[in-house]
């Protein structure tokens, strides 16, 4: 590849000389801006991570909001479940209380019959 006519070695063969603090100063850029690139690099990881964090704890956020309103309504039909059990539980109360007072009028006849018909018996 290097014997190839097109290659030429008179383009790369350009060199800058500088001088002492000159060197000095680019050399600290250089490794400043490699530090710097570790440094975004890093901060971009440190984001993505974050950005996934904040997306689970809203899902989090979002799924127990779900629950609590998966409990209130629950809670709301048990209540109503509640409600109706004590109102059939007073209605048998007063039907309990009609039907005693029904047997008490019906063995206080029966035993007025049965006392007519002895004395008209006799």
């Amino acid at each position: 590849m290097m014997s190839w006519n097109s290659f030429s070695q008179v383009d790369t063969s350009n060199q800058i000389q500088l001088t002492k603090p000159i060197a000095k100063l680019v050399i600290k850029d250089l490794i400043q801006f490699d530090g710097l690139s570790e440094e975004v690099q890093t901060m971009q990881i440190i984001l993505t991570e974050t950005n996934n964090k904040l997306n689970s704890q809203g899902e989090l956020v979002s799924n127990l909001k779900t629950q609590v309103l998966n409990y209130e309504s629950i809670l709301g039909t048990k209540n109503e479940q509640f409600e109706a059990q004590q109102e059939l539980t007073k209605r048998l109360q007063q039907d309990l209380k009609k039907q005693k007072l029904k047997t008490k009028l019906m063995g206080g006849a029966g035993l007025l019959l049965a006392v007519g018909a002895a004395v008209v018996i006799n």
